[in-house]
């Protein structure tokens, strides 16, 4: 394992993976550069003893700017990128207005990508890189009424794939990790945006809303093998300080599941599987 001091710029640091990811990466020794889309949570941050940037994953002209201030404040070097800045809009796929979906897009894929393609560039030069992407065991297999979210990280991971196929050779170092159900906020957040952005009364889906409800309303884990974000955060540290970082990382009992059950089931088979799940 590498342990000399990285430096490793952090999307969606305001809570769970990203906030335990910058605490735990600050506490070996690494110069991390945590990002947060809302100005409250860049003063929480700093206040905390972080060098924090604003960085709205949805505005290119806020990913731009946030660019330019790392590389401000780090001399132009950046080892390590941890896309980990996303959300989740819940609803079934026929309830998505192309606005929604689009939001949806912004935010988990087109943000990564533009942030990303502006750091690659920095680390070609330096000769040396690595870039981690949060996924999800959503990026595996598809669930009912999450398709905007499945539809981005199914997305996420042909990019990332095609990605690390065309860096071979340059000593950029590509990872994904796919958490399955960590505990965190993101059902909270993802509530809020049903209530927003989805007509629930008028909906076919009616009735299975109110089951789907009653899960992001719980308070604590909602599934079984729920695992808390320092799970994610021990496949961050792999990634960033193996000599050999793994292509993939799974974290929960549920993604080793499926990303196994998926190579050997037929279609019908996995179908019938998730919508058990």
């Amino acid at each position: 394992m590498q342990r000399s001091t990285q430096i490793v710029l952090i999307t969606g640091c305001s809570s769970g993976i990203g906030y335990s990811s910058a605490i735990e990466l600050k506490n070996r020794g690494h110069r991390v550069i945590a990002s947060a889309r809302k100005p409250a949570d860049v003063v929480k941050l700093e206040e905390l003893g972080f060098e924090a940037v604003q960085l709205d994953l949805s505005d290119s002209t806020s990913i731009q700017g946030a660019v330019r201030q790392v590389l401000a404040l780090t001399d132009g070097k950046l080892d390590a990128l941890f896309n980990n800045g996303a959300f989740g809009q819940p609803g079934a796929v026929e309830d998505l207005s192309r606005e929604v979906l689009r939001q949806q897009f912004e935010t988990n894929l087109f943000g990564t990508h533009e942030l990303t393609n502006l750091i690659i560039p920095v680390m070609r030069a330096q000769g040396h890189g690595r870039i981690i992407y949060n996924s999800s065991v959503l990026g595996l297999v598809a669930m009912r009424y999450r398709g905007a979210y499945n539809a981005t990280k199914f997305a996420l991971e042909g990019l990332v794939d095609t990605l690390r196929l065309e860096l071979y050779g340059t000593n950029i170092q590509i990872s994904l990790i796919e958490p399955g159900p960590i505990l965190t906020h993101f059902r909270q957040n993802s509530l809020a945006l049903f209530y927003e952005n989805i007509d629930p009364e008028h909906s076919f889906h009616k009735d299975i809303y109110q089951s789907m409800l009653e899960r992001l309303e719980k308070e604590g884990a909602a599934v079984p093998f729920t695992l808390p974000p320092e799970a994610v955060t021990k496949k961050v540290i792999h990634a960033l300080e193996a000599d050999k970082p793994r292509f993939r990382y799974y974290v929960t009992f549920p993604t080793y599941l499926f990303g196994y059950l998926k190579r050997i089931l037929p279609t019908g088979w996995m179908d019938y599987l998730a919508r058990k799940v």
